[in-house]
Formats: C-alpha cells, sequence, structure tokens
C-alpha cells in the first residue's frame, strides 16, 4: 500500500547548416562508424525513410551507442533523449512521461513497441501506465522515441508519443556471434553481474536464424530497518536486512527469416524476458523537505517484499512486393504478467487489531496484473510516380486483463500465513477489450522542395469488466459484471515540410492522439453521482521544427518547439467512497527540445541536448486529486539537459582506444499531486533538482574488447518518485515519513566482450 503502483484505479548553428549543400541526423550515434557514411534510416511512419524525411521530432539511439554505454534498460539511455522520463523504483514497474504529458493515472500515455508489435495495456483497468515495456537492449539494431501524439498510426494510449526497440533481424549467408559480460560495484551496495550473447546462423540460402540472450543481476544498496515486533514510533537503528532491492532479469529472443526472394519475406519471432526484484528501490525520506532519513538508503520493511513481472511476445511478420504496392502483415500475441507481495503492516496492524481484535501480525498485499493481447495488422504502402506515397491500413486489437488483489496477515516474522474465519480482503477485477481501426497516409510531394503529409485513422472501441470485492478491509462488494463502455474516436495529422537543401529541412505539424475511457469498478449499488464510466482524453499538438546537417557530418542540429492541448484528462480519484477514473478539464504542454551534434574532428563526437518543457494545470483538478489550476504536471523538469561526448583513436593494427562521458542535469519537477500537502503549503511537492555524471574508457581488438566505465561518478542522490503519505487516512510509514524512488548510487563496473 505504500507503492503508487499498487493503487488500481541556437541561430547561428541554423544558418550555417541550412546554408550549406548539406541530412539532418538527431541519432546520438558515437561517432560516424555507428552509421556509417549512409543516413539514418527510420520506420516511424510505418515504412522507411531517411529521418530527415520524417517531419515530425524523433530521436534515434544507435545498438553501437547503447552497447558502448552499457544499457540494459530504459534508465540507461534516458540521456540520449531530449524530454524523456522515467518514473521507476521497481524493475518493471516504470512510468514513461514524454513532453510532460502525465497526471498519475493509470492508463499509459506513452506507448511502446517491440518491431510491428504494441506492448502493454491499452486500457485503464490492468496498471498500463505502470507497467510500461522495459525491454532489454543487447542486440537491437536501434531505439526511435517518437514525441507527440502518434494516434494516427499507433493509435491508443499514445498521447505523448512513442517508443519503439527495432530489433536486428537474422543475416543470410552470415556467421555471427557475440558475447559480453561485466561486473560492477556499487557503493554501500552488493555486486552486479551481467551477460549477454548472440549467435546468428544461416540455414541455406533463404534461411536464417538469429538468437540472443541476456542475464542480470543487479545488487541491492537499501537496507532496511523495520522489523516485526519493533515500536512503530520509530525504526530501529541497526540493520535488519542489508541490500533487499536486489534484482534479477533474464531471458531472450530468437528469431527466424524466410526470404526465397528479394519480393517476399516472413519473419518469426520469440521474445521471453523475466524480471525478479525485491524490495522498491526507494528510501525513506522527510514529507516536507524530501531529504533522506536516518543518514543512509533505508526502508523500514515489516514483511519481505517481491516483484516479479513476465514478458512473452510472439510475432509474424509478412512482407510481400505486390509491383503497385507493399503488403505487410503484422500478427501477434503477447501477455504481460505481474505478481507482487508489498509490505502493509504499518498501515494496517494498528486497524484490524483495533476492529477485529486480532494480534498484532505482519500484514501485505498480494497481487496479480495479468494482460493478455492479441494484435492484427493489415497495410498496403505504394507510391503514384514522383508526386504521392500513401500507406492504407487495418488494426485489430483483443484484450483481456485480470486483476486480483488479496490481503493476508503472516505470523510475524515469517511468510506462514495466518488464517482468519472471515475474509481479510479480496478484490477481483476481469476485463475486456477490443478495438477495431482503419488507418490511412498521404505524402503529397509539391516539386522537389515542398511536401504535405496527411494522416487519418478512425477507431472503435468496447470494454467489458466485471469486478468483485470481499472482506471486511474491502467493503464486501456485490459482484458487478455489467460493467460496458464503448467509444468512437478520429485522429488525425497535418505536416507541411521544406526542403532549404538536400541536408536541410524545415517543417511544422498538427496531430491528435487519445487513450481509451472505459467502464469504473463500482458496485451496483453504488450511490448516486458516482460516475460509472469515464470518457476518451485527446490531446491536439502544434509543433514546429528543423533538421539539419553539413555535408562532412560535422555539425548537426534538431530543433522543435511544440504546444499541446489536453482534454478531458484522465484523473484518479475517490467519489462517494469508491476509487474512480474521471475526466478533469485539461492541461497543456509546452516547450522546445533540441540535439546539436558536432564532430570537430575525426574521431571525436559531442552531442548535446535538453528540453524546456511547462507542463501544467489549465483549471482546478477534483479536490480529492489535489491538483489547482497552473499545477505543474508531476514528474516532469521544466529543464533537463545532456552532454554526451567520445573520442575514439587508433594505436596500430586493429586496436582502437576511447573514451567518453555523459553529464545529465535535471532540474526541479512536482510530485505526485497531494491535496493535503497542498493545502497546507500552497504547492505541491518538489523533487529537488540532480546532476549525474558517467565516464568510460576501453580498447577494441577487433575481435576482443575490454571497457570500463563509472555511473553517478558524483554519487548524486537523484529523487525520482514520491509515494503517499497516508492512506485511508493513516500514516504508511513509520515516524510520518515518505517513501521516495532514488537513482543508484556510484557503480564502478567493467565489461569484456567478444565477437567473431
Amino acid at each position: 500500500m505504500r507503492r503508487a503502483r499498487t493503487t488500481l484505479l541556437m541561430t547561428a548553428c541554423l544558418a550555417a547548416i541550412a546554408s550549406g549543400p548539406a541530412l539532418a541526423q538527431s541519432a546520438t550515434d558515437s561517432d560516424k562508424g555507428t552509421f556509417g557514411d549512409d543516413e539514418i534510416v527510420v520506420t516511424a511512419q510505418k515504412r522507411e525513410q531517411t529521418l530527415i524525411d520524417v517531419p515530425q521530432s524523433i530521436s534515434v539511439v544507435s545498438g553501437d551507442l547503447l552497447e558502448r554505454s552499457q544499457a540494459n534498460n530504459f534508465q540507461d539511455f534516458l540521456n540520449h533523449v531530449p524530454g524523456l522520463q522515467l518514473n521507476q523504483a521497481t524493475p518493471g514497474a516504470g512510468r514513461l512521461v514524454l513532453r510532460g504529458l502525465n497526471t498519475g493515472g493509470v492508463a499509459s500515455t506513452v506507448g511502446v513497441y517491440v518491431d510491428e508489435t504494441p506492448f502493454g495495456s491499452s486500457t485503464a483497468l490492468a496498471n498500463g501506465a505502470v507497467l510500461a515495456g522495459d525491454f532489454d537492449t543487447f542486440d537491437i539494431a536501434r531505439v526511435e522515441v517518437l514525441r507527440g501524439p502518434q494516434g494516427t498510426l499507433y493509435g491508443a494510449s499514445t498521447l505523448g508519443g512513442l517508443i519503439k526497440y527495432v530489433t536486428n533481424a537474422p543475416k543470410l549467408g552470415a556467421t555471427e556471434g557475440a558475447v559480453r559480460g561485466a561486473a560492477e560495484a556499487t557503493k554501500g551496495g552488493a555486486m552486479s553481474y551481467h551477460g549477454n550473447a548472440m549467435i546468428n546462423l544461416p540455414l541455406g540460402e533463404t534461411l536464417a536464424f538469429r538468437a540472443s540472450g541476456f542475464y542480470h543481476k543487479n545488487g541491492g544498496w537499501i537496507d532496511s530497518i523495520g522489523t516485526s515486533g519493533t515500536s512503530f514510533a520509530s525504526p530501529v537503528t541497526s540493520d535488519v536486512a542489508s541490500n533487499i532491492n536486489d534484482s534479477k532479469v533474464y531471458g531472450g529472443r530468437a528469431s527466424l527469416l524466410f526470404k526465397p526472394n528479394e519480393m517476399f519475406d516472413v519473419r518469426l519471432t520469440a521474445y521471453l524476458q523475466n524480471i525478479r526484484a525485491n524490495a522498491d528501490s526507494s528510501v525513506e525520506s522527510d514529507p516536507a523537505t524530501l531529504r533522506t532519513l536516518y543518514g543512509r538508503p533505508t526502508q523500514s520493511q515489516f514483511s519481505p517484499e517481491f516483484t516479479n513481472v513476465n514478458y512473452r511476445v510472439y510475432s509474424g511478420t509478412i512482407t510481400a512486393d505486390l509491383g503497385f504496392a507493399t503488403l505487410t502483415s503484422a500478427t501477434s500475441y503477447a501477455t504481460q504478467k505481474q505478481t507482487f507481495r508489498d509490505d502493509a503492516t504499518f498501515n494496517l496492524s494498528g486497524i484490524v487489531q483495533a476492529l477485529l481484535g486480532a494480534p498484532a501480525n505482519d500484514f501485505v498485499l498480494n497481487q496479480k496484473v495479468n494482460t493478455r493481447k492479441w494484435t492484427q495488422e493489415l497495410r498496403l504502402a505504394g507510391a503514384v510516380g514522383n508526386s504521392l506515397d500513401w500507406l492504407i491500413g487495418g488494426y485489430y486489437n483483443d484484450e483481456k486483463g485480470l486483476l486480483l488483489q488479496d490481503y493476508a496477515a503472516y505470523t510475524p516474522g515469517t511468510t506462514t500465513p495466518i488464517v482468519f474465519p472471515f475474509v481479510l480482503g479480496h478484490v477481483d477485477l476481469q476485463s475486456k477489450y477490443k478495438e477495431y481501426a482503419g488507418f490511412a497516409n498521404l505524402t503529397l510531394h509539391l516539386g522537389t522542395m515542398f511536401d504535405i503529409d496527411f494522416g487519418g485513422r478512425y477507431s472503435h472501441n468496447k470494454q467489458v469488466a466485471s469486478q468483485a470485492a470481499s472482506g471486511v478491509l474491502a467493503g464486501n462488494v456485490p459482484v458487478n459484471s455489467n460493467l460496458r463502455s464503448s467509444d468512437n474516436v478520429f485522429t488525425y495529422s497535418v505536416a507541411p515540410k521544406f526542403k532549404i537543401s538536400d541536408r536541410a529541412t524545415l517543417y511544422a505539424r498538427v496531430a491528435k492522439g487519445y487513450r481509451p475511457g472505459g467502464p469504473n469498478v463500482i458496485a451496483p449499488n453504488a450511490p448516486a453521482g458516482t460516475p460509472s464510466s469515464f470518457d476518451p482524453d485527446t490531446a491536439v499538438s502544434y509543433e514546429a521544427g528543423f533538421k539539419g546537417e553539413t555535408a562532412d557530418r560535422s555539425l548537426g542540429l534538431d530543433l522543435a518547439v511544440f504546444h499541446i492541448d489536453w482534454d478531458k484528462i484522465q484523473l484518479l480519484t475517490v467519489v462517494n467512497g469508491f476509487g474512480v477514473n474521471i475526466n478533469g478539464a485539461g492541461a497543456k504542454s509546452q516547450g522546445a527540445e533540441f540535439t546539436l551534434t558536432m564532430r570537430p574532428t575525426k574521431g571525436f563526437v559531442v552531442s548535446f541536448n535538453g528540453a524546456y518543457t511547462d507542463a501544467k494545470l489549465k483549471a482546478d483538478a477534483p479536490a480529492l486529486v489535489g491538483g489547482r489550476k497552473g499545477d505543474q504536471l508531476p514528474f516532469t523538469p521544466k529543464y533537463a539537459i545532456s552532454l554526451n561526448s567520445d573520442y575514439d583513436w587508433d594505436l596500430g593494427g586493429t586496436t582502437k582506444a576511447f573514451i567518453g562521458g555523459s553529464l545529465r542535469y535535471l532540474s526541479k519537477q512536482s510530485g505526485s499531486f497531494d491535496a493535503a500537502f497542498r493545502a497546507a503549503n500552497g504547492r505541491q511537492r518538489q523533487l529537488p533538482s540532480y546532476a549525474t555524471v558517467d565516464l568510460r574508457a576501453g580498447l577494441d581488438f577487433g575481435k576482443f574488447g575490454i571497457e570500463a566505465y563509472v555511473r553517478n561518478l558524483t554519487d548524486a542522490e537523484g529523487k525520482t518518485s514520491t509515494g503517499a503519505l497516508t492512506a485511508n487516512g493513516l500514516p504508511l510509514n513509520p515516524g510520518g515519513a515518505i517513501i521516495t524512488g532514488v537513482i543508484r548510487p556510484r557503480t564502478f563496473g567493467l565489461s569484456l566482450s567478444a565477437q567473431y
């Protein structure tokens, strides 16, 4: 119950670039060799295009850069993507935020794709917002980050944007392999170990197989100072358990490519990933200042916690050149299963003892969230001479969601259940979601310098849900199996583009995105005025930008300014004693993002990126939500700046040396909406600003490599999230503390790799 996750419910440069006969590269590659001399090709508009030809703001993080940065997950590549934030304290349980579109609800505003496969729940009934697919980044071609609404081509729950993992396809006629291992030491914590392997095998002239695997054992650094029998007034000062927030992530991907000729290919892929985490990476902090309490990173944990998350993604993609057009069929089946146990001892022990006469025990919330998603997309893409590019398609999505919550009591100091003559608390929510959509995209070429891109999508979805609750802590809510809702939504995009030269482009874009509405999980006998459903919320974005690069690639600039109107924003609140989703009046987000890349000499690359985001409510939210007009939206700093630099040089033969580093600065940001704190202080909680420094250096011997690195060199204590102070009017933590997420302390690592 302590965790939020448990709750359901630059002008000179521009002139220089534009004047030269120079391609815009917003990709943050570490060297010219990362993408070679070729133009960067992306699939943001569901067909291969050079980056300069896509009239919207996109960042591309290459697979080579991910490897050089020892990146394994979202957190490891944030400094390469302006405007992207992650609110996460537990592996596999994170919230993505792009351009500030976040109010702390339970439905996603940023979509996640693996190749052609959408991943995660589209609804507000399966905690999709805090279960963003955090896939391992080993052996992928690139990560594409699309900022702003993507409702036309990618559909629901992409209000803020989209993250797309583009994996390496099997290679015909090539035998390749790679292995990598690393060990890390974290200040005040346990050792971490990482291992990766990949193999590519030709199976004849038309068939190839590629497989990769990964294993990460992440040592913890937070200690528990709570114990059963300890006075709840203040936690003990001696350790009960050390490094309780350790985790393991392991899995792999296998892919088979059949390509008999250049006109036809079939690719089948299976992706499996398991995440096993114990306690959150969060600490007890002062609720007013957010200063960490007790002089070190600690939690008062009375009963051990854990989180298990399993990803399963199976997909098949067929591409056929029909002459007049290219046909693409993308079929996928994906599941996401989360099981966790949350320590509720401090919050519940007293009330259960008072109400039921039960002795003091350890209390936990056990929860399961399962999502099963089957999708099918068919599309045709072609061209009419040199004047028109076109794409039409259809999409079908069939989802099932399950959420189970059970309160349990354990014998103090154990995980042995105590059986009561009554149900302590149980909630069961089952949901179904179906969506049908048709979409089209046209690019009209008006001469060689001016294009206009048009897109439209019509979507119809319907949802059915049933819920029941029983037990003294759940109100014995009767079964309701007739919770229904449906939406019809049209989204669009219009984007004119002017080519200043072959390597410089000005563009503008107006685009709309949406999140589905849905039924609220309330009882049939709920009091009048309790909302039985909530509407979709929509975002309309107005964006203008520039992409340009000099002919020799020594200087590149990607710049965008935007304004987003977010209407009928979905908010989580309590009405008549029921936790429900409602629609607020609205919010707005406006700002600017840039990436400036400089290559002053061979092997030396400097990338400077940043974002200014002013995202705030346009009107008061309901009183229990706690947001007031003008309040900043949660977990988005106004300023976020990153500086990345790498230098490679030859040592003779095939041996190269390299050094590099990154600096990331985040200004202060608002925490979760809190009505009580807002009333007492006239503002929301503010997470303090912080900066991190990462360094790396190594030797590349061609077939072998060694790299030493350090993350968070200055040992900054970056606070990333805030939890609730109370629940049901009762404090959640001893000493009136609040739980805040924190980044990993200073970590030194050594990596060895080999390839053939």
